[in-house]
């Protein structure tokens, strides 16, 4: 009778098995090798702080003393706030203007800069260099621009007979807008940055095909460039959102939430309770009310999103 190797048989033999499993080991560290840093980060960073917040919202620790178990009570008071309410109105008030005119003016922009155009690169890096400009720079820049009495934006206004312009940001009414149009200005350029990488994927043969079909430049930007821009334009919606309900740093050194609270948002509301009045339980409880928001808003469109794919 022939004798069977273990090959034959359908099993290695131990020394192949044995340096399989030392290679499958070998290569699982350095899977986690090239991971874990970045495991440990999100973990430390990111991950941690959430729970320790969400535990804190139903206590009410104040830094002095211990955490103690209030359960709902923060988010009862919230409800009976009217500061958090106020917040909540203006978040959502800049929210509602800064997302339509930022996606469209970053999109203008980069169906302007995605032609070929004589000194482009520079148009484009000046349209991206708001973005990565300091924020007290920027916030210095433009209350003197906004100055009611000497700033240039109103003498232009009376230049062409507006004989009472705005009060900007020395007026409740018009506070909110000025943040707007400078958050606007601020954030076109890395949108614009998104908006010009998805346009590099729109076939120029559907451009082609519908202008021989004689399709005026409307008509190709709705039926062509529109529906190729679709996952571009659904990303930049949700982190616009996102970023617009957490609006913090522009409105704390232009306006600090003024005048009154007309420009208090959501995101300064828990600034001043936390670090300000040391009411972080309160504070947290208000966070978790921003995360939810945030959370809600991004699964609404992630669902209107993929009604329209279907």
């Amino acid at each position: 009778m022939a004798t069977i190797t273990a090959t034959e048989a359908g099993t290695a033999p131990p020394p192949v098995r044995r340096r399989r499993s030392k290679l499958r080991l070998r290569n699982t560290l350095i899977g986690w090798s090239f991971i874990l840093p970045n495991f440990l980060g999100f973990g430390l960073l990111t991950l941690i702080p959430i729970v320790v917040l969400f535990y804190m919202s139903f206590t009410n620790w104040n830094v002095f003393g211990t955490a103690n178990w209030v359960g709902l009570a923060n988010f009862e008071r919230l409800l009976g706030d009217g500061s958090f309410r106020i917040s909540v109105v203006n978040t959502l008030y800049y929210s509602v203007l800064h997302i339509p005119l930022t996606i469209a003016v970053s999109l203008g922009l980069a169906l302007l800069l995605n032609n070929k155009l004589r000194g482009v690169a520079f148009f484009r890096t000046a349209a991206f260099f708001p973005y990565i400009t300091s924020i007290v720079a920027i916030a210095v820049v433009w209350n003197l621009l906004f100055s009611p009495e000497y700033g240039p934006i109103n003498e232009f206004l009376r230049f062409i007979g507006i004989q009472n312009p705005p009060g900007w940001l020395t007026s409740p009414e018009w506070a909110m807008p000025a943040v707007v149009i400078v958050g606007t200005w601020r954030d076109m350029g890395y949108y614009m940055i998104l908006f010009l990488a998805g346009l590099q994927t729109v076939p120029r043969e559907l451009h082609e095909a519908a202008r021989v079909d004689g399709a005026n430049v409307w008509q190709r930007f709705v039926n062509v460039t529109l529906p190729c821009l679709r996952p571009t334009m659904f990303f930049v919606t949700v982190m616009l959102t996102i970023n617009s309900f957490k609006i913090f740093d522009l409105i704390l050194v232009m306006t600090d939430g003024g005048p009154g609270q007309s420009t208090l948002v959501m995101s300064q509301f828990i600034y001043r309770k936390g670090f300000e009045e040391s009411q972080f339980g309160y504070a947290s409880a208000a966070a978790v009310a921003l995360f939810f928001m945030c959370i809600l808003v991004t699964i609404v469109q992630f669902l209107w999103n993929k009604k329209r794919s279907n």
